[in-house]
């Protein structure tokens, strides 16, 4: 568990494709996620069994929930449920603050 976390705390993750996250605040129960992307990365189509909600810090991107796709700028946020296929595409350089809940233990075993 770890309840406060420094803003220099954290170590960015390369997810390579122009993708890197942080692993913010988080309990067994919600998870926040900061994920950076540069122009163009996209987030790759997938689901997982975690309810999510995805932040528009800033950029804009394009992205799709079950082939539906929504587009996001800085200030809006979007829910998936849980096991809901989607994915997204950066328009313009930008970060997602992405909250899970349950907390995605596949996150912290990197």
């Amino acid at each position: 568990m770890q309840r406060v976390t420094a803003h220099d705390e954290s170590r960015w993750q390369e997810l390579g494709g122009g993708q890197r996250r942080q692993v913010r605040s988080y309990d067994e129960h919600l998870m926040l996620v900061e994920v950076n992307f540069d122009d163009g990365a996209v987030g790759a189509l997938h689901s997982h069994p975690h309810t999510q909600i995805s932040y528009v810090l800033s950029g804009s991107f394009s992205y799709e929930i079950e082939g539906t796709t929504y587009e996001l700028n800085p200030g809006d946020s979007i829910v998936v449920e849980g096991g809901r296929t989607h994915g997204c595409a950066c328009k313009s350089a930008g970060t997602l603050l992405d909250i899970f809940t349950p907390a995605r233990e596949d996150f912290l075993s990197h």
